[in-house]
């Protein structure tokens, strides 16, 4: 059986506003609640914040980019994380766009699965047995990690393309997509995550989809939407590839309007009303997922927060009836 759950679709820039998205995940039947990396904000102090006021339940970040923290912080965090929530977390993580990178560390890795395979390692290590012992070219680390009683925390990889897909195959817990068409997750992602986890002779990842969509209203612009939900992750040259891998064409700086257009011609923007989407999300199921993520960030880029939180109560019941 798929679960779903919902994205917080927005970058809090104060814990409270977290709140309402918090306590509609305690109280309905959301699998768990998932924030995105942000800048205004940090993502784990929110989600703790949360805890303190009451709202506790499984918790997942998508992803956290690695050169913002160290293997062992970041380890260190997933941790207090599971201690504050009392539940299960979801730690994901990923390489970041080069242009990121470059800002960061001074320049891109030379290896992005490399790099992955270095960070991913430390982490698990940490987070299973309590200690690294690990010298990779990009990091290294030989520490300790406290262990106590705790929720688990799994190790979750975001994944676009083939490649990344066979390396969370071999090493994650959880592969996490975003914005990947149910055709391309089940033609190329769940095929290539497989084929690493059979050669690591482990079991496969559990697929974690996290996908735009608003439902349709007659003063909705699906066009405006899209690019409201993902024109920026559309100007990065690796979504780029994935959308033209599931041919998806899209040009942000020649034409940005058609670009939108295109993202919801080919359900990597999912749009419609309440049967057509509960259908688009079936095909997600179809294709492997395991848990499907719904992210309506367009809707609150849009319309608000408010009007983004009564999206979610409406497409939860609607999950919930199929």
């Amino acid at each position: 059986m798929t679960d779903h759950s919902f994205l917080v679709p927005f970058v809090p820039t104060r814990p409270e506003q977290l709140l309402p998205f918090a306590a509609l995940a305690q109280w309905s039947r959301t699998h768990r609640l998932w924030q995105g990396q942000g800048t205004a904000s940090d993502t784990h102090q929110a989600f703790t914040y949360a805890a303190a006021t009451g709202f506790r339940g499984p918790v997942g970040t998508s992803v956290s980019l690695m050169p913002f923290c160290h293997p062992y912080e970041a380890a260190l965090r997933a941790q207090s994380l599971a201690a504050a929530m009392g539940h299960s977390v979801v730690a994901g993580f990923g390489p970041g766009a080069k242009v990121l990178q470059s800002g960061i560390l001074g320049a891109p890795y030379r290896s992005q699965l490399g790099a992955v395979r270095d960070y991913v390692t430390v982490v698990r290590d940490l987070l299973t047995d309590g200690k690294a012992d690990h010298e990779g070219e990009f990091y290294t680390c030989r520490a300790t990690l406290p262990r106590m009683p705790l929720p688990p925390v799994q190790v979750g990889l975001g994944v676009l393309r083939p490649r990344m897909a066979a390396l969370a195959g071999e090493l994650a817990d959880v592969a996490i997509t975003w914005l990947t068409p149910a055709a391309y997750l089940r033609d190329t992602v769940v095929p290539a995550l497989r084929s690493g986890a059979h050669g690591a002779a482990r079991e496969t990842p559990r697929v974690v989809a996290i996908v735009p969509l608003a439902l349709a209203g007659p003063k909705r612009d699906a066009t405006e939407l899209a690019l409201a939900s993902n024109a920026g992750h559309m100007r990065l040259p690796h979504y780029a590839d994935m959308l033209t891998r599931s041919g998806i064409d899209v040009d942000m700086k020649e034409d940005p309007r058609a670009s939108g257009r295109a993202l919801v011609a080919g359900d990597a923007f999912l749009y419609g009303d309440a049967d057509e989407l509960r259908a688009k999300l079936g095909e997600f199921v179809s294709a492997g997922a395991d848990e499907i993520v719904l992210n309506v960030t367009g809707v609150a880029m849009t319309e608000g927060p408010t009007a983004a939180l009564k999206e979610l109560e409406t497409l939860l019941r609607l999950v919930d009836a199929a």
